[in-house]
């Protein structure tokens, strides 16, 4: 059973181009995930799994749509005794513990907004999101450092911000949230929301500046069934793992809404310490996975590692998101494990924007074609719309006329952003690409992370293509340094495999090869060998980072 005939004129199409012209959302007034999905479910088919729970120790806790109505609504009781009420906002850092789904739906069905945050953050960065977004509660899983930092920033924040633990160790004086939420009672009115009301809040990743705060309403949870159902291909019954920590924007992309509207259940893995490719490798075949999405990083550790004693026969689709997928990880990774990667891309404002869907065969380097609830289109500096092979603005036309489902309201107390962003309706990513002819969209990269050089625009993405199919490089990224003569040359930062060694003549080998690889102009005329690569949160790679630290 699942809930897509609800929300669906139709759920199959024969082709791309039957999805894009028939795909018709229907939007209830008044929708709310947690009543009109969760609490469906649990009446209508109590016993159908929603959550499993795991890490890298084995641990697993399964949980049940039924028992999912009755946590989530002794958990709402519980914020209530805790002051939370329709519209408060509070600031979520539970990994992936139970507790980050159950905590999310409650928050939904009261009508509070809630804030997911990684646990890297520091107190400073505690206290700047909960004064910026006015937030009242922070609920934190208790490991040591967390409630360190979590601790410190209280007396940062605005008077009245309070805290609550999840955990065997809460520390003295603040509230256990496991116990407020035993003791709580099971019964709960629903509270009425409207489409429109501030449901979620995400502060983005950003690479540059202070994190904008993206704002998305109660119709976000329905932009995602094309995420989940049309690109991630998750299947009714079936069990679906995306690699996201619960404070990203890849949660609620891949571990949540979407999914669960669809019918399937979905995984939360926790690791301990440091990744490791082998234990996720372990979970997948462990937990007969039949669909999986992870950031590119991932991937690129992955195909560095023996798969060949795994069994991924349960597995049927893989996509990723978060940065271009480089065309040498998805023919390494389809070497090893049969499987194809199916890209997309999309960001903390959207659901997914364009995808490689299933339909049309897949051009590796390509991120697809549109998502149907999205008018896009490739514009110039002027606004004007680009010829086919011509690198311009991705923008989506239609998103003020109609306001698709999984598109942000807007910034949240930021005119400036929302400025730069929407002129005339038109919300423009920031981010560039190309189509072709046949209608497929060639990401090149933010838009001041292209490189202009000699009068040629070089967009990093091909030149760390061209780097990966290089046995010596592990992960790089290219940015723009100055120079005197041609404006700005191509760098390469590169980290290395392992046995690897930093040498002149391993650079030479590299120059060389990106020359053979793609166009010679484009080559890295400098490179530097890190141990890793500055990221965000989220996995990006920060490439204003880098060329901050080259300009200094």
């Amino acid at each position: 059973m699942n809930l897509l005939g609800r929300f669906l004129d139709r759920t199959d199409f024969s082709s791309y181009d039957d999805f894009k012209k028939n795909y018709k959302l229907n939007i209830p007034d008044h929708f709310n995930f947690g009543y009109d999905v969760v609490d469906v479910y649990a009446k209508e088919a109590p016993e159908k799994l929603a959550l499993i729970r795991t890490d890298d120790t084995g641990y697993e806790r399964r949980i049940t749509f039924g028992e999912m109505k009755r946590l989530t609504d002794k958990t709402a009781n519980a914020l209530r005794l805790l002051g939370v009420e329709k519209g408060d906002k509070v600031l979520m850092i539970l990994k992936q513990r139970e507790e980050a789904w159950i905590t999310i739906v409650a928050l939904i069905k009261l009508g509070a907004v809630c804030i997911p945050a990684t646990f890297q953050l520091t107190p400073k960065d505690v206290a700047y999101r909960c004064e910026a977004s006015g937030a009242k509660l922070v609920i934190a899983v208790d490991e040591p450092e967390i409630v360190e930092n979590v601790t410190a920033a209280l007396p940062l924040c605005p008077i009245g911000v309070n805290a609550a633990f999840v955990g065997e160790n809460v520390p003295e004086g603040f509230a256990d949230f496991r116990k407020l939420v035993e003791m709580a009672p099971e019964d709960l009115d629903r509270t009425v929301t409207e489409n429109d009301d501030m449901m979620l809040m995400y502060f983005s990743s950003g690479t540059t500046g202070m994190p904008k705060m993206v704002a998305h309403d109660y119709t976000y949870p329905l932009g995602h069934i094309v995420t989940a159902k049309y690109w991630q291909h998750v299947q009714d019954d079936g069990i679906h793992l995306t690699v996201s920590d619960s404070g990203w924007a890849k949660f609620a992309w891949g571990k949540i809404f979407g999914q669960w509207i669809a019918g399937t259940a979905v995984v939360g893995y926790d690791e301990a310490g440091k990744f490791n490719p082998h234990h996720l490798l372990g979970a997948m075949e462990r937990l007969k996975l039949t669909t999986f999405c992870a950031p590119p990083t991932i991937y690129r550790f992955l195909i560095k590692e023996d798969m060949s004693g795994y069994d991924f026969s349960t597995l049927r689709y893989c996509c990723t998101a978060g940065e271009p997928l480089n065309p040498e990880v998805v023919k390494r990774f389809g070497e090893q494990t049969g499987l194809e990667i199916h890209e997309g891309f999309g960001q903390s404002e959207t659901s997914v924007i364009l995808a490689n869907f299933g339909w049309d065969p897949i051009k590796p380097g390509s991120t697809g074609k549109p998502s149907p609830l999205y008018d896009i289109d490739i514009v110039d500096e002027n606004g004007e719309s680009c010829d086919d092979g011509i690198v311009g603005s991705i923008v989506i036309k239609n998103a003020s006329s109609a306001h698709p489902a999984g598109l942000f309201k807007g910034y949240y107390n930021d005119e400036d952003a929302m400025s730069r962003s929407w002129v005339n309706g038109v919300y423009n990513t920031g981010d560039m690409a190309w189509r072709d002819s046949d209608g497929y969209f060639w990401f090149e990269g933010r838009g001041d992370d292209v490189i202009k050089c000699s009068g040629y625009r070089i967009g990093p993405f091909e030149v760390e293509s061209a780097l990966l199919t290089h046995p010596a490089v592990l992960e790089c990224a290219v940015t723009a340094v100055p120079d005197p003569i041609r404006g700005q040359v191509v760098k390469a930062t590169i980290v290395l495999t392992k046995g690897r060694v930093p040498s002149e003549e391993l650079k030479k080998e590299l120059q060389n090869h990106v020359k053979h690889v793609t166009a010679p102009y484009k080559y890295p005329r400098v490179i530097e060998f890190v141990s890793e690569l500055p990221k965000t949160t989220s996995g990006k790679i920060k490439r204003a980072e880098i060329r901050r630290k080259d300009n200094g």
